[in-house]
């Protein structure tokens, strides 16, 4: 939805140049741009106009009083947290993000439970302030410091020349100017699991498409990533239950199965449907602005990144909004390493770890790369009471070896809605679906020598690949300071 900046401190707005800081986050919010500062902090906020489009400019400002807030992302329930505590609030907006300033009011730092959605956000009245960043981490968000200042953003490009030390803004916690770095929310820790079909399959259901129906919430178009595997798929058919002409959005070299697959699900549930076929020679050309957007050189992270990029050009010039089926594999056991597992709770230990790390692998890439096109990403299946539920359902119902397929459940409860070889399809991921997996690999290794790879690794570079010294060498040159490198993501479970 929007980039966000702040800072605070001993005439701060004086010793930063905040307006170029804010500038390297226009293209997360090129539709607006909000300031408000004093000597001693800033706020500011560039925007993509999603709810509210005319009225829903910010730094927004409490009525009556010198309280602000900036907010990326989406409140989903804001509108029942309106009619439940503020009936009487004077709220000037339709938007979202304006009940974080009577919730700052009511509930002060604890404020943070109330919410159910993506965000990352920042409330103050120059006294006092609060940041905080929703339970999974969807939105990002980074903080840093420079002698007596501190300072919150959403990318890391706007804090690059200003900070001498840059960390990530944990997901799941909010950080108050008197309490400091606060946690305020676990995955579940589950004791007795769900193991009853009849009742796992249509809570499932009913909870999905709960979610789905929760990320339409917009006043601009919506749209769909449709790679043609289930996960998509079931999104993408949820959503049409809903919206009756609905943008679809496929990508993929010449070759790509996942070009095929998208189509046969676009025509069965009747989407407007988009596909572009990109070469190998664009995919080394995008490469520089991808890394640079994504502010990674995780080679994982990369790879799936270029063709993200690609379908978020696409979608851009289409709508606004894109839901995608990022989490599904996490809550499901969908990637091809969970068929060795033979043990329930091995599984079970493994995917709440993946689901841990989310925020600074797939989701950074999914943010990262539709922001870099102005697009809003959405993530139904990491909706938090999904999450929760999912986490319940015993873990033995998702060994390959207990049906013979990997995320048999997630087949079973939508099997209706898709024709019968994309819900039995097999599991390809992003990248290899889209047949680019191996393409980045070979440029790279012929870039990079291991004699390369060896000296980069005794001048003590993280690197393990040539792949990975490729892409950390372009990462390097558009974030030289030396935290940069130690705030990506990297995989915490054993998919590598």
């Amino acid at each position: 939805m929007c980039g966000i900046l702040s800072g605070f401190g001993p005439d701060v707005s004086k010793q930063y140049d905040f307006s170029s800081m804010l500038s390297s986050l226009v293209h997360r919010g090129p539709d607006d741009r909000g300031v408000v500062q004093d000597s001693n902090w800033a706020l500011g906020h560039q925007r993509l106009s999603i709810m509210d489009v005319e009225g829903g400019h910010q730094p927004m400002q409490a009525s009556s009083k010198a309280l602000y807030s900036i907010c990326n992302g989406e409140i989903y329930n804001f509108r029942d947290l309106q009619s439940r505590h503020f009936a009487s609030y004077p709220f000037s907006t339709r938007a979202d993000s304006e009940v974080l300033l009577p919730l700052f009011q009511t509930f002060g730092q604890k404020l943070i439970h109330q919410l159910d959605g993506m965000f990352s956000f920042v409330v103050s009245d120059g006294k006092e302030w609060l940041a905080g960043r929703d339970r999974i981490g969807i939105k990002p968000l980074y903080y840093a410091t420079a002698g007596d200042h501190i300072f919150f953003a959403s990318e890391l490009k706007s804090l690059i020349n200003c900070a001498e030390q840059i960390r990530e803004f944990p997901n799941s916690h909010y950080y108050h100017s008197q309490a400091g770095l606060v946690a305020y929310y676990n995955l579940p820790e589950v004791t007795s699991f769900q193991q009853d079909l009849d009742v796992i399959l249509p809570a499932m259901r009913q909870a999905l498409s709960r979610s789905v129906q929760k990320r339409l919430m917009s006043d601009v178009p919506v749209g769909v990533f449709l790679s043609g595997g289930l996960d998509s798929s079931i999104i993408a058919a949820l959503m049409k239950q809903h919206v009756s002409q609905l943008h679809s959005f496929s990508v993929g070299l010449p070759q790509s199965p996942d070009l095929k697959a998208a189509r046969l699900v676009a025509e069965h549930l009747g989407t407007i449907h988009h596909e572009y076929v990109y070469s190998e020679e664009e995919m080394q050309a995008v490469l520089s602005d991808v890394i640079y957007y994504l502010e990674s050189y995780d080679p994982a992270l990369v790879r799936s990144a270029i063709p993200c990029y690609i379908v978020s050009h696409l979608a851009s010039q289409y709508v606004k909004v894109v839901l995608s089926g990022e989490g599904a594999d996490e809550l499901f056991a969908g990637y091809s390493y969970f068929t060795d597992y033979d043990d329930s709770k091995a599984l079970h230990q493994e995917s709440v770890s993946i689901l841990q790390g989310l925020h600074n692998l797939n989701l950074q890439r999914v943010d990262r790369m539709t922001m870099a096109h102005s697009l809003e990403g959405r993530v139904p299946f990491l909706d938090t009471e999904f999450i929760e539920l999912c986490l319940q359902i015993d873990p033995h119902l998702k060994l390959y070896s207990t049906f013979g397929i990997e995320k048999w459940l997630l087949r079973k409860a939508f099997e209706d809605l898709l024709p019968q070889e994309i819900v039995w399809r097999d599991k390809m991921e992003f990248a290899q679906g889209c047949a680019s997996s191996g393409v980045l690999e070979k440029h790279a290794e012929a870039a990079i020598s291991k004699q390369s790879l060896t000296e980069a690794q005794a001048q003590g570079l993280p690197v393990n690949t040539q792949e990975e010294l490729f892409y950390y060498r372009i990462f390097h040159q558009h974030f030289p300071h030396p935290d940069a490198a130690q705030v990506i993501g990297r995989w915490v479970g054993t998919l590598h």
